[in-house]
């Protein structure tokens, strides 16, 4: 599956929206391997605080990370089930929490413009561009920054 199509209008991406803190991100369909409502959420002890812990999810491990922490957002509050995005890096899986999932969208792909100088710094470290919709900004996640949870630990 592709994320970027070509039409008449040119070349096409498609997101996966979701919702964190009431604000609109995208994930590059491509990047996204399921959505589903994570249960059973086992802690894991000395974890960073952005790792909300570990789940069996078809007989896989997966590593769910907390969205609002990796942002510096306050927990939820009002009771609502988080829902969570499934992505794959070097053939680990993972599973985004967020507040809620969208719709997908396609967009053009010249829409898309680099992060303005006036984002939320921590919204722009994870950022890999902006869609301007109609009414609002779609904040689009770049998946590898958003698992870029703790650093190399390699010796220097």
């Amino acid at each position: 599956m592709t994320s970027k199509t070509l039409t008449s209008e040119g070349a096409m991406a498609e997101y996966v929206t979701a919702v964190i803190g009431g604000q609109l991100f995208g994930l590059l369909i491509s990047r996204v391997q399921d959505v589903f409502m994570p249960e059973r959420l086992t802690r894991v002890p000395l974890a960073s605080g952005e790792i909300a812990g570990v789940l069996n999810l078809r007989g896989r491990i997966v590593t769910v990370v907390d969205m609002r922490a990796r942002l510096g957002l306050p927990k939820a509050t009002g009771g609502k089930v988080p829902m969570a995005v499934g992505v794959d890096l070097r053939g680990e899986s993972y599973g985004l929490l967020i507040d809620q999932v969208g719709e997908v969208l396609r967009l053009p792909e010249e829409g898309r413009e680099e992060n303005p100088v006036n984002l939320d710094p921590r919204m722009a470290k994870l950022a890999g561009g902006v869609h301007r919709l109609d009414d609002q900004l779609m904040v689009v996640l770049d998946v590898d920054r958003v698992l870029e949870i703790a650093p190399d630990a390699k010796a220097a």
